[in-house]
């Protein structure tokens, strides 16, 4: 972002700034390259002392619902921020003030393209409830009479999260520049991480795809569900869905075996849902779970789903396993298999902070079983020793923390271990089983057939360049580099050995012809040709001698 862009923004950004500032990170402000209208000195306030983590959670509270919303994706993030930043950020209440009717009304108008009495028959104008993204209305349709619940996007509210999303991503380059201690938390990669979500969530055509998606292929339909929607009237900032008359799950007056029957159902379908189904939803915390008048558990709320490819499920299974059995090192193993390739990572120093974390949180010995926790923290161990995995993983582990929470609301003596177990074995069952080597059996043999397939169109490509002297085949001799200098060595001797020789011969014959200049009574020239046959004969045999009979 530049500086005039930030200037466009300035009565936001001077707000901010403030806000921060008030919660105890002036120092961080006043580091930061403040064009002039809004360079002033920040001053920390003489508040009693709070965890960074706190003061973080406070001030997204004040900032209003776009920096709550932003909180919320960003603690589904743990291989980005502290695992104590992801507990605080889960306190962020998500019910704010509601925005009037009459603002309300405009906006359904607009989506529908027609006043709400042509669509509804009843329409309840007070809230039944007030997020920092919508609003939801009860109302009754003309179609067929259903009673159904309407999610109303706050009218421009995805103008203020983008623009305080461009703001969030100049402040987080800044801080990333000008101070050491926060580059090891990339904060620009955050915040990109970030806008992702808050770009999905803001269009309900996605939720309500999803919760169709899920009601489609859930196995168990008679414990759990989504809520159904009314496609003819969902918009991008409108979601008509059933009307769900159910309770929270905090309810307290439930008989214990209801409770855990119900905190088994939620669980094994979260489960199902990551390991068999590679779709999952992202956020089941108790604020998005009913139990339904019929006793079957609801999950509302499906504006996040993850997805997993085939692959990613079986190496999450291995994951889970290897993490219960607190096996450090296959997790790292298994790890270092699914980070991207380029990751540089150190063994044994992430191994150490592995079995860390496992004793930490998934520690049966004291009772410590804390799964979704303990996948928590591996996850962020990974992206410190630079192995980053993908954000579906994240998003997973903190459905997997939501639903354990869920489960102990329901049955104090709630154990995942217990309710996974019969899923892992049908997982397992699908990797090992008759089908699934018939499968792997079906790719080999289509990728073979389609390799048989293309061999004739090959050869005759082949054939075709024979024909057309096209082939160039190049031929490189390894190890024979040795050979080749010892023949031109003893080549050279040889020839220097016959030169040798026919000097002697023709110097020989010249001494017995006489003729002049003579020099000691024989002609100069025969002398002359002695001497460099000397010479020659000299320089083979110390050459000889020096290099050995073998050069």
């Amino acid at each position: 972002m530049k500086a005039f862009d930030l200037l466009g923004n300035a009565v936001r950004a001077k707000e901010i700034f403030t806000v921060f500032a008030r919660h105890g990170f002036a120092d961080f402000i006043n580091q930061l390259d403040l064009p002039a209208p809004l360079a002033r000195r920040f001053r920390n306030p003489d508040a009693p002392r709070r965890s960074w983590w706190e003061r973080i959670r406070l001030a997204a509270e004040e900032l209003g619902p776009a920096w709550v919303k932003f909180g919320q994706l960003l603690s589904m993030r743990p291989d980005l921020i502290p695992h104590p930043l992801i507990l605080e950020l889960r306190k962020l209440q998500n019910s704010v003030a509601p925005v009037p009717f009459d603002r309300i009304r405009d906006l359904i108008t607009e989506e529908l393209d027609g006043e709400p009495t042509e669509v509804f028959a009843e329409f309840n104008e007070t809230p039944v409830a007030a997020a920092s993204l919508a609003q939801v209305y009860f109302a009754k349709l003309h179609e067929d009479g259903a009673e159904v619940a309407v999610k109303v996007q706050r009218p421009g509210i995805a103008r203020l999260i983008r623009a305080d999303l461009d703001l969030a991503t100049w402040i987080a380059h800044q801080l990333h520049l000008r101070i050491a201690s926060l580059r090891p938390y990339d904060l620009p990669s955050v915040v990109e991480a970030v806008r992702d979500g808050v770009e999905r969530e803001l269009d309900f055509r996605y939720e309500a795809r999803n919760q169709t998606y899920f009601n489609t292929i859930n196995p168990a339909g008679d414990q759990v569900f989504a809520p159904k929607t009314f496609d003819d009237y969902t918009t991008s900032k409108l979601l008509v869905m059933e009307r769900i008359a159910g309770r929270p799950v905090s309810a307290e007056d439930l008989p214990p075996e209801q409770g855990k029957a119900l905190a088994a159902h939620g669980a094994r379908s979260i489960v199902h849902q990551v390991l068999i189904d590679g779709f999952f939803h992202g956020d089941p915390h108790a604020g998005n779970v009913l139990i339904a008048p019929d006793g079957r558990l609801c999950f509302l709320d499906w504006g996040l789903a993850g997805h997993l490819t085939r692959r990613l499920r079986y190496a999450l299974a291995d994951f889970w396993v290897a993490a219960v059995e607190g096996d450090a090192e296959r997790v790292v193993r298994i790890a270092a298999d699914l980070a991207p390739t380029g990751a540089r990572m150190d063994p044994r120093e992430m191994e150490k902070d592995v079995t860390l974390a496992l004793r930490e949180e998934l520690n049966f010995a004291i009772g410590r079983q804390e799964i979704g926790r303990a996948m928590l923290k591996l996850l962020f161990v990974f992206g410190d020793h630079g192995v980053p995995l993908s954000k579906d993983y994240a998003m997973m582990a903190k459905a997997v923390l939501a639903i354990e929470e869920v489960g102990r609301v329901l049955d104090p003596e709630f154990d995942l271990r217990r309710q996974a177990a019969p899923v892992l074995r049908q997982l397992f069952k699908e990797r090992s089983g008759p089908r699934a080597l018939s499968r792997r059996t079906r790719e080999f043999m289509r990728g073979a057939l389609g390799s048989l397939t293309d061999l004739p169109a090959a050869a005759q490509r082949l054939v075709r360049r024979f024909e057309q002297d096209d082939i160039t085949v190049n031929l490189e001799h390894k190890g024979l580099d040795d050979l080749d200098d010892a023949i031109e060595h003893a080549s050279n001797r040889i020839t220097l050995g016959v030169v040798t020789g026919s000097l002697i011969i023709g110097s020989s014959m010249i001494v017995t012809t006489g003729i002049r200049p003579l020099l000691f009574g024989y002609p100069a020239l025969g002398l002359v040709g002695y001497l460099l046959s000397a010479m020659v004969g000299f320089y083979l045999i110390w050459d000889i001698v020096r290099h050995g009979r073998h050069r």
